[in-house]
């Protein structure tokens, strides 16, 4: 059972169902709250005004955002482009002060969303730290993969990030994300490529690591998805479709905390000058509780059935962004 296989114990087909009805439920929420603030609640204005003059994030925004943030990191969406979609559509970017405090408040909030996996998958870490130690062989070559896959991540992160800040962060770049990230999987689970056997992540080599690493850093695409990129890159190299979906978790806690920390101590203090600590505070623990709902939620829904839905998630929020730049709503 896939469940098992990543680590969770089979609650049950009634457990499943409750996740999936739960989670899908907060993301319909999120979007809901997200457009009611940007289009019709005169809040955001005033929430707007707020940051325009330098003081703090309203605690609904942070909610908003945190729940954004949440959700979206760990599934194939892009959390990235929802979070950018969302301070547009509530009007939060109104200055080149309050973009980059947003900016830095994004990425510093997915402290919450890495806990959620330092929780969730607490034994394979366990696992891993005792093969650095070397007491557990599985362990360490999972740790070696997931350094391998980090570095060129890194690498080609720090070279293009700045290029990538300056030419793709709107909201045209992350439609064209979305839909052809969408299409993309549609394409891949009508194959059946996404659906074939493959080797347990004990048995990942550092060559498959790196490949899935450079596939990670297609990414920096706003709308693409790390998880998304990650993933496929995991299955299509040979790793089961378990293993992939473990592996691109795993990963994620050192390339979003390696995010985090740098971001955290170039703009940290713009951050708090702006918006103060408690709406920051508030984002991390929405994000928290959300990641670790929608993980649960991934791993119910892969058990049987698959990505199909993100696909078709992805086309639908792509088109819709393009429809609201076209009426100049975005």
């Amino acid at each position: 059972m896939l469940r098992r296989a990543l680590g969770f114990d089979d609650d049950g087909g009634v457990g499943a169902a409750r996740h999936l009805r739960l989670t899908g439920l907060a993301l319909a929420a999120a979007a809901g709250l997200a457009i009611a603030l940007g289009l019709a609640d005169p809040a955001a204005a005033s929430t707007a005004a707020v940051l325009a003059e330098g003081a703090e994030l309203s605690v609904g925004a942070a909610v908003i955002l945190g729940l954004v943030e949440g959700l979206t990191e760990y599934l194939p969406v892009s959390s990235t482009g929802h979070l950018l979609i969302a301070t547009e559509l509530m009007g939060l970017a109104t200055t080149e002060e309050s973009e980059r405090a947003l900016d830095t408040y994004a990425i510093c909030i997915q402290a919450g969303a890495i806990l959620a996996v330092l929780v969730l998958y607490r034994e394979r870490i366990r696992q891993m730290l005792n093969g650095l130690f070397g007491r557990s062989d599985d362990g360490r070559h999972v740790l070696i993969g997931i350094i391998a896959a980090f570095v060129p991540t890194a690498v080609i992160g720090l070279l293009l990030v700045d290029e990538v800040r300056g030419r793709l962060f709107g909201v045209s770049p992350v439609a064209a994300g979305w839909l052809v990230g969408g299409l993309a999987i549609l394409a891949l689970t009508r194959s059946g490529l996404l659906q074939r056997a493959g080797t347990e992540l004990a048995s990942i080599t550092v060559r498959q690591a790196i490949l899935i690493g450079v596939a990670q850093s297609i990414a920096l695409w706003p709308g693409v998805s790390r998880s998304l990129v990650t993933i496929v890159a995991g299955v299509l190299v040979g790793l089961s479709l378990a293993a992939a979906v473990e592996f691109s978790f795993l990963l994620g806690l050192i390339t979003l905390g390696a995010a985090t920390f740098l971001t955290a101590a170039d703009d940290g203090a713009q951050l708090v000058d702006l918006f103060g600590w408690w709406t920051p505070l508030i984002g991390l623990v929405v994000a928290f509780l959300a990641a670790v709902a929608s993980v649960k939620w991934m791993v119910a829904w892969l058990q049987e059935r698959s990505l199909d839905v993100f696909g078709f998630y992805r086309i639908a929020v792509g088109l819709i962004a393009f429809g609201l730049v076209a009426v100049e709503l975005l």
